[in-house]
């Protein structure tokens, strides 16, 4: 066995317990989904702070919230359509939340330079969850692309522990605008081969 997949069950295991326990609780998932969103705006109060440190640690809580909200619905039979419309659209005000501590940490600081690309980071984070929903309003699926909320977090995560927010920002703002690129080109693709497909005589009928 791996050290990895040895890390991977253990942290499976304590997630699972976890799970367990927030289901014997009774709380709604929706409510961790919420939680999820205050701790998030916690650490963005920690960014806006320079308590980069702090405000990683934080983020890593809050992400422990997005990883169970939607095990719980499935363990306590509360999946709903709501429930990952929910999440979807609180998900994207935790992204937002942070990059806007880190703006007005750059603000404090006059750094005009790293508010513009905190800009661009922003724009490519929602660009990237949008093209993906108004994609799959004309496709079936459109999940291709690297740079998705998970991988987005731990870069931040990353930035903020390691104090290299700097170049994580540069990471971000150029994968998550090339992700959107794939999506508008997979979904051109793909529209274009559903309209080539030839219809049935039954369909024609």
């Amino acid at each position: 066995m791996t050290y990895t997949r040895a890390i991977g069950l253990v942290f499976g295991a304590i997630i699972d317990r976890i799970v367990r326990w927030l289901a014997l609780s009774r709380i709604h998932p929706n409510v961790l989904t919420f939680l999820g969103l205050v701790i998030n705006a916690w650490a963005a109060y920690l960014f806006a702070q320079g308590s980069f440190v702090w405000a990683g640690i934080v983020v890593i809580g809050a992400g422990l919230f997005d990883m169970v909200d939607g095990r719980v619905a499935r363990a306590t039979k509360q999946v709903t359509r709501f429930g990952g419309f929910f999440d979807s659209v609180l998900d994207r005000y935790s992204d937002l939340a942070l990059f806007m501590g880190l703006l007005v940490y750059y603000a404090s600081i006059n750094r005009f330079f790293y508010i513009v690309l905190t800009a661009i980071v922003m724009t490519g984070s929602v660009m990237v969850s949008y093209a993906r929903a108004r994609a799959e309003c004309t496709i079936p699926r459109c999940k291709v692309g690297f740079l998705e909320r998970p991988e987005r977090v731990v870069l931040i995560i990353i930035g903020a522990l390691f104090n290299r927010m700097a170049p994580v920002l540069w990471v971000i703002a150029v994968l998550s605008n090339l992700t959107v690129i794939h999506r508008m080109i997979y979904t051109f693709q793909e529209a274009k081969r559903m309209e080539n497909v030839p219809v049935s005589k039954a369909q024609k009928i």
